[in-house]
This record gives C-alpha cells, structure tokens and sequence, in this order.
C-alpha cells in the first residue's frame, strides 16, 4: 500500500509540475546530502537562442572550470520546461539552469529552487524590478542573467523612401498612427509585430493600466485603461496600417523587418543578433516607444540562474552563478549574443560601447516586469490566444476573460 502511494506521488508531481511548481523534494523534508570533495563536477542546463549564446556559456563554464579547479558540464534543453519538470520530479535536476520568469513562482513556490539571494553580497547592483521578479516571499531566489527590454525598430531604407526623417521617430501614439499610415503600401505594412501581451502590453502600459497591481495581490486586467490600450492597437489593426508577423507570412517582427515586409516593429534588444545573423545588409535605427496617455511604457524580460534545492553541489553551483553574473562575464555575453547586463553597473558600460542600443537601455528606468505568481502562465497563455482575434474581438472581452482567469490564479497562487 505505501509503495503504491508513493507511485502515485511520484507520476502526479512528474505529471503536474510544469502547471503547479510541485516540489522536487515531493514526499520529503530532508536537506540534500552535500559533497564535500574538494573539486565538484557541475552540470549546467540552459536554453539557448542560438550557436552563439551556446559558445558563450560553454566559453564562460570553461573559463569558470580552470580557475576553480570544478568541472562543468553544459548541456542545450530541446524543450526547457519539460526537462526540468521531469528531472525535478525525477529528483535529478541539474545543479545549474536558466529559469525563464513566467514559470520562476511555480518552482519556487514548490520548493525546487535554492534561495541564495542572501549569499549575494553585492545583490543591490541588480536593479530592485529585475530583483523582485526573481523574489518569492520577500526573499530574492536567484540572480536574472540578462536584461531585455521593447523598442521600437525602424528600417531606415523604407523609412526614407516614405519622405520620412529623424524628426519624424513617433514621440506619440497619434505620430504613431500618421507614420504607420504613410509606410503601409506596396507590400509594406507600416507596423508589425507578435500578436502576444509580451508585445502588445506596452499599450495597455503607456495607457496607465496593467495585468495586476504592483503587488501582484489583485488583478487590474479590467480597469478602463487596459481597454484604451488594445482599443488603440485595434484601431491599428482595423485600418491594415499594423499586422501581426503571421499575416505577413513571417514567424516574428525581425523577420518582418529583415525582410522588408514591415517598416517598423516592436522588438527586444535580442533583435540585434537575429539582424547580424539573418539580414546583416539591412539598415535600421532603433527609437524609443511613444508614449501613450499616461507616458512612458515598455516591458521588461529576464531569465535568472537557478541552483536545484536538491542539487548535491550548491555551495559550487551559487559560487558559479556568482562566475557568470560578474560585470566582466555578462560584458562577454552581451558582445557575444546582443543581451543587456543585467547589473546596473555593467550596463552602464555597455551603454557607452553601445550607442545604437541607447532606447532599450534607457528603457530599464521605466520598464514594466512580468507577473510572477504560481500558475499565472496558463492564464497568459489564453490571453495570448484571445489576442490573436484582436482585429475583430471586443478588448473589453478579452479582458474581463483575463481578470476572471487571473483571479483565480492569484487564489491559488499566493
């Protein structure tokens, strides 16, 4: 009977762990047994945007590896999410992991990360937004590896075609509107982008609302200022001056930009890599958002470093993230892959090396981050569904939908 029921336990964690955060000590109180060999075998597991991110971290790990005398291995996740759902429940997580931000409170909240935020001395250096998307019941969990945020991205070759100067960089959504409006045409749509909140939420932002309050205790999905935004982006939507990247048989905004199909798009600083990558003759300018009713709006992205609660080597595997989040390491990653550091004080070097970069970093003062609470991703990822309709849906349906589903979670959740 007790044998049966812990199988029981163990195929539900396996089968819920994605959705619920369920422990990776699922059953058990028990710290983990800590190697004290005085070299440690690290294993690392990452997700990775390309060949260049890959080299990187293997580059940053072997570096890491000779000066520590540890050995790290660093393996590419196919599908990040589900490898750590199973190896978590499987109690075989790697000691060392990128955590992606919508699903941070799942694990933390199941008790599958360590918590060694008060192990960092010199934590203030990241700023208190990134810190707090990476704290669980006021306490900072880990450390965010990078920094992202949204600007607007012009082709400057379609824009100069159209009469356009620098001048006429959309300041707010009316100039917006008017430039989108005079670049639409002969198979240029004036502005593209991803039909997801992880794009369009800079509207509902720069019109003064947002998902939840700053808390994240109550949900704000419904307040008017979230429908003034998607009512506006519908507008857009309406006149054929703004498509989504499908409706121009493209898979993300760079791809629309690089292939001359949008004259301007939304996108993170990560786009400098895909442009160098993919499209490295087309020219384009980077610009702020414009502003909407109530000012300034973009959204922040980050994933953190993670050491598995059940990992044999935290001691080893903290002193590693401390490796790799040094303002020399992120430096490295940032000229290696086009991510922002996410230490303050790293990025204000890597603002002066990278001027054409000046709208995203600058886009830190005021950045948005994400909803960090236990299951709140299924409910981003119906809002993402309802979005895709936004030409034709009714805004305030969609968010009334988004505040019940998300009440439910925070209920759940917190």
């Amino acid at each position: 009977m007790a044998t049966r029921t812990a199988v029981a336990a163990f195929a539900t964690c396996a089968a819920l762990l994605a959705a619920t955060g369920c422990s990776s000590s699922f059953g058990s109180d028990k710290e983990p047994a800590q190697d004290k060999a005085g070299k440690q075998k690290l294993t690392v597991l990452i997700a990775t945007s390309g060949d260049a991110e890959t080299q990187a971290v293997k580059t940053a790990a072997a570096a890491y590896a000779k000066k520590s005398g540890n050995s790290v291995s660093v393996e590419v996740a196919k599908d990040m999410n589900q490898q750590l759902a199973q190896s978590f429940a499987g109690h075989k997580p790697p000691d060392v992991f990128y955590v992606n931000s919508d699903q941070f409170a799942n694990y933390a909240k199941g008790g599958s990360l360590y918590p060694y935020g008060d192990r960092i001395s010199d934590a203030d250096d990241f700023s208190e937004q990134l810190r707090g998307s990476f704290s669980y019941d006021g306490k900072l969990v880990c450390l965010p590896k990078d920094s992202s945020t949204l600007a607007l991205a012009i082709n400057t070759d379609l824009w100069k075609k159209a009469g356009l100067t620098e001048k006429d960089y959309p300041k707010s959504w009316e100039e917006l509107r008017t430039v989108a409006d005079k670049l639409t045409g002969k198979g240029v749509t004036g502005l593209v982008t991803s039909d997801e909140y992880q794009r369009l939420g800079v509207f509902m932002k720069q019109a003064g609302g947002w998902l939840t309050d700053p808390n994240q205790q109550k949900m704000t999905a419904s307040a008017p200022e979230n429908a003034k935004g998607l009512d506006f982006v519908q507008s857009l939507l309406k006149s054929g001056s703004m498509k989504f990247a499908k409706q121009v048989d493209t898979s993300w905004g760079g791809e629309a930009l690089g292939k001359g199909k949008a004259a301007m798009t939304i996108e993170g600083n990560w786009l400098e890599g895909g442009m160098k990558l993919d499209y490295p003759d087309v020219k384009y300018t980077v610009a702020p958002l414009p502003e909407g009713p109530a000012g300034k709006g973009t959204l922040a992205f980050s994933n953190c470093w993670g050491v598995a609660a059940e990992s044999a080597h935290r001691a080893a595997g903290v002193d590693l993230v401390k490796y790799l989040t040094s303002a020399q390491q992120q430096l490295a990653f940032a000229d290696a892959f086009g991510v922002m550091p996410s230490r303050t004080s790293a990025l204000k070097t890597y603002a002066e090396k990278k001027p054409a970069a000046k709208a995203w970093v600058e886009g830190n003062a005021y950045a948005q981050g994400p909803v960090t609470i236990a299951g709140f991703d299924k409910v981003l990822s119906q809002f993402n569904t309802d979005l895709q309709s936004l030409r034709t849906a009714d805004p305030k349906k969609i968010l009334a939908d988004l505040q019940r589903n998300g009440e439910q979670a925070i209920a759940k959740g917190n």
